[in-house]
């Protein structure tokens, strides 16, 4: 069974995530952790709980998402995995916060590569791998079917959907993502995205005004 702790980081409001099976192995998801104060709460929760972090994985490069990759990074000294089509975002993520009144540090490259129909061991716990291009061309979600658990980046949100609008957005490709990958995991699959609350397919697919059933 997973266990999943949610912090909010910087001013947009970034979901972050620490993951962690019995063994204490864990991963962390999205550390958008760019002061000090962020950067310590993410620690101590690693430490206090004796959590061995084995990678950081990105839904996607979009430059709120990986503000705090470099110290995450250095700090727990394991690799970066995201997938390939959102390179340029964390290449230009410097320069892109900037045009929000934003500075961060520069995020590292990733060290491997994720791609759809990948997994990911979390000690004795498989976690899949969607990709799921529309709000960004290489936005991924991570799905624990064990727990029918989904974390969707900004794919999706309770009553909405990502924005499109950012370089290398597609709206047709995000909804085809959602109801073609996400919706059929079924309607109880919870999922967290990467603001704000978390809500069902179900609830999405009967409430949803951008890809509801009535949509």
């Amino acid at each position: 069974m997973i266990t999943l702790k949610n912090f909010v980081f910087n001013e947009l409001e970034v979901n972050a995530f620490v993951l962690n099976d019995e063994s204490g192995a864990c991963l962390i998801v999205d550390p958008g952790c760019k002061n000090p104060a962020q950067q310590q709460n993410l620690k101590k929760y690693i430490t206090g709980n004796s959590l061995r972090p084995e990678c950081i994985v990105l839904t996607h490069g979009h430059f709120d998402h990986v503000a705090g990759v470099a110290w995450t990074k250095n700090e727990f000294s394991c690799p970066v995995l995201m997938h390939r089509d959102d390179l340029f975002l964390i290449r230009d993520a410097v320069q892109h916060a900037s045009l929000f009144g934003i500075k961060m540090e520069a995020p590292p490259l990733p060290d491997r590569y994720l791609e759809g129909g990948d997994s990911i061991k979390l000690g004795t716990t498989g976690i899949s791998i969607l990709h799921v291009p529309g709000h960004s061309p290489g936005s991924i979600c991570l799905y624990m079917a064990s727990d029918n658990l989904l974390i969707c980046g900004d794919v999706l949100f309770k009553g909405s959907i990502g924005r499109t609008d950012l370089p290398r957005g597609n709206y047709h490709d995000l909804i085809a993502s959602i109801r073609g990958k996400l919706f059929p995991l079924g309607d109880d699959v919870a999922f967290i995205p990467g603001h704000g609350p978390m809500s069902t397919f179900g609830f999405e697919r009967r409430n949803n005004p951008f890809v509801g059933d009535d949509a």
